[in-house]
């Protein structure tokens, strides 16, 4: 099953509240995810069994290494309006505070990091279209685990945004050590995530 596009309706140039309230009401089967993407709203499969144990061994390690005041979410929205997106990562992490209260959803400016795990249906959404929207809004660091990539499944690190773009921090094939900088100081052996 392949990610599927909800039209918001007559007329181009949706403004932001419209777009966030047809995300809202938006009725999907239990499970799919629901993105607005570059000013689409987008519905998903639920991940496989791979992919949840991909994000179940990463948060693990990440739960070693974040300070006491920090969480990671995994349905947790992220709001980009600047590029038209509401993002629902695989794993964010953020000061607890910031996802504490009412709402589903916090700016993208205050996440620390934010991770994607491909799937064959929305890889190029992760790889190109919110690896844009993290860069413009400022997220500090974004991981990218693409076990769907040409060749070999790879991990890449994007940090340093700048004018929407990110600089690559690091990237390793599966099975390779990848290093998360500070705050987190982890040695991620990427060959513990599963490859389906």
């Amino acid at each position: 099953m392949s990610a599927l596009t909800v039209d918001p309706g007559p007329g181009h140039g949706q403004d932001w509240d419209d777009l966030v309230r047809i995300w809202e009401e938006t009725d999907a089967p239990e499970g799919c995810k629901v993105e607005i993407i570059e000013g689409i709203v987008t519905v998903s499969p639920p991940p496989s069994k791979d992919h949840n144990t991909t994000a179940e061994l990463l948060q693990r390690r990440l739960y070693s290494v974040i300070p006491e005041a920090w969480g990671i979410y995994q349905t947790l929205g992220v709001s980009v309006p600047g590029r038209a997106g509401l993002y629902i990562p695989d794993l964010v992490v953020l000061p607890r505070a910031v996802a504490s209260g009412p709402g589903n959803r916090v700016p993208a400016e205050e996440v620390r990091l934010v991770v994607e795990i491909t799937s064959p249906a929305n890889a190029n959404h992760d790889r190109i279209g919110k690896a844009h929207g993290y860069a413009k809004a400022g997220v500090e660091l974004f991981l990218l685990l693409d076990p769907w990539h040409t060749g070999r499944p790879t991990a890449t690190l994007y940090g340093e945004p700048s004018d929407g773009t990110y600089r690559v921090l690091e990237a390793v094939e599966y099975g390779e050590t990848l290093t998360l900088p500070k705050p987190f100081g982890l040695d991620l052996d990427t060959g513990i995530f599963a490859v389906s």
